[in-house]
């Protein structure tokens, strides 16, 4: 197609015109070292390494729209980076370039508590905003676990375990500052609480992952911190029976607001990494918001429901210390995954369905990974259908690879058949690129419209989101 971006090819290598461009800008903030270039090439997961040709550290919005606006004159790939925790290829390279790292745009620019509200830079963490707002009485709920900076979270649209109450990245973003491919800076909302005025443009930039504008700024919701807050951890003979036990949490309309599944596989590894010493069989984590009468309410109810279906037990932590060790046991999962192969690399995935196909989709997909050559650990957000599997491979050998992508294809494949998404909160990057077709059809046609848009040129994080239009 003339004039498509598949028909302009990017730049290899870094011009010596840009080097220089950015080495003045910048000065030490920019670096071609390779140990900075291999760490900014690769996240948290089984993606080889594609490291970028520089790394450009921006302390502004105004720097990152110098460093764009150069890196088009010279048709030069851009790839963003935030907290490096990504799952599925985001920051690979795949095209060579510059990777923009924003880790250093901590700024905690204002916090509105009257109008429940916080702007902040995009590099801050989301844990860095929660002690900010200590002695407020708000907190700011979006928990993917890891180290992640607001601005990767919007890009990628993430979640975690509060989704199911206080929903994702898309329902807490008020509005946005990005740098679009040109350089050009955009404000994409005001703060009111609803608007009707033009395009959404907040909700298309969030989830974008880059590929159509970078986030240096946003504006986000924040919530009260409940008055009483209680925790439970619940075994079950089976996955099934912890599975339908949240079906039925969902459909009482119970405003639980957290529920995490762990299968037998993940609770082990859990008690050895974490210290923990929970029954090794398959585990829901549940936390409830509210007052002290509500909590209480909230709580009899699943607990009657989970007896209902074979519990093997219902243990409570109301005391924060205990919850704290909780939740910090399910986030510290990646890594004690990990470490039940120390060589090896998790292959993280994930999928949503509709949450009455749950119960379907986690016993098929636990049938066809039964007889898998690695350990595969199951985990999951199952209050909105969203579930993990980390394969735990060793990345040296072709053999496990082969065998990690077609159970990865299946899964997909099973999910999309459902009703469902190939990733409910990871995010597309390079590694589900090629699933996208499957589950959009002739809506890719208007994406690639949008990107040839925003982008023309094709620097913004090439090879993401979108799968090249020669494949």
């Amino acid at each position: 197609m003339e004039g498509s971006i598949a028909a302009r090819p990017l730049r290899a290598g870094l011009p010596d015109g840009l080097a220089q461009t950015l080495a003045d800008l910048l000065g030490d903030r920019f670096t071609r070292g390779l140990p900075e270039r291999e760490h900014h090439g690769r996240g948290e997961s089984y993606h080889p390494t594609r490291p970028p040709d520089a790394v450009c550290y921006a302390l502004t919005t105004d720097e990152v729209s110098a460093i764009v606006r150069a890196c088009a004159g010279h048709r030069v790939p851009v790839i963003p980076f935030g907290g490096g925790t990504s799952l599925e290829g985001h920051v690979a390279a795949l095209h060579g370039g510059v990777c923009l790292d924003l880790s250093r745009m901590t700024r905690i620019a204002a916090v509105r508590a009257d109008d429940l509200d916080a702007t902040v830079e995009a590099g801050v963490t989301r844990q860095q905003l929660n002690a900010h707002l200590r002695d407020t009485g708000l907190f700011f709920p979006v928990d993917p676990g890891g180290e992640s900076t607001l601005g990767g979270m919007a890009a990628t649209r993430a979640s975690g375990t509060n989704a199911v109450r206080y929903g994702t990245m898309k329902d807490n973003v008020v509005s946005l500052t990005a740098v679009m491919a040109d350089g050009t800076v955009i404000r994409t909302g005001s703060r009111a609480r609803k608007s009707s005025a033009g395009y959404d443009l907040t909700r298309l930039l969030v989830g974008s992952e880059g590929t159509l504008g970078i986030v240096t700024e946003l504006t986000v919701r924040l919530h009260g911190i409940p008055e009483a807050v209680a925790a439970s951890v619940c075994a079950f003979p089976s996955v099934e029976a912890a599975v339908a036990t949240v079906v039925e949490i969902v459909q009482c309309g119970v405003p639980i607001a957290r529920v995490e599944l762990l299968d037998p596989v993940t609770i082990a590894a859990v008690n050895r990494h974490s210290g923990t010493a929970l029954t090794e069989a398959p585990t829901l984590f549940m936390e409830f918001h509210g007052t002290a009468a509500g909590t209480a309410e909230q709580m009899a109810l699943v607990g009657a429901l989970a007896e209902g279906n074979g519990a093997l037990g219902f243990e409570t932590a109301a005391d924060a210390d205990a919850r704290a060790r909780l939740w910090r046991a399910r986030h510290d999962v990646h890594y004690a995954v990990q470490a039940l192969r120390p060589n090896g690399r998790v292959w993280s995935t994930d999928v949503c369905v509709p949450i009455a196909s749950l119960p379907r989709c986690l016993a098929e997909t636990r049938a066809d990974i039964a007889g898998a050559s690695f350990p595969i650990t199951t985990v999951g957000h199952v209050g909105d259908g969203n579930f993990h599997l980390g394969l735990i491979v060793d990345p040296s050998s072709e053999a496990e690879l082969a065998e990690a992508a077609a159970l990865n294809d299946r899964l997909v494949r099973r999910a999309i058949a459902m009703d469902g998404t190939c990733t409910g909160e990871h995010g597309i990057g390079s590694g589900k690129v090629k699933f996208m077709d499957l589950e959009h059809g002739a809506a890719i046609g208007v994406m690639r419209s949008i990107k040839q848009a925003l982008d023309p040129l094709g620097i913004l994080n090439p090879g993401k989101v979108l799968p090249d239009e020669a494949d």
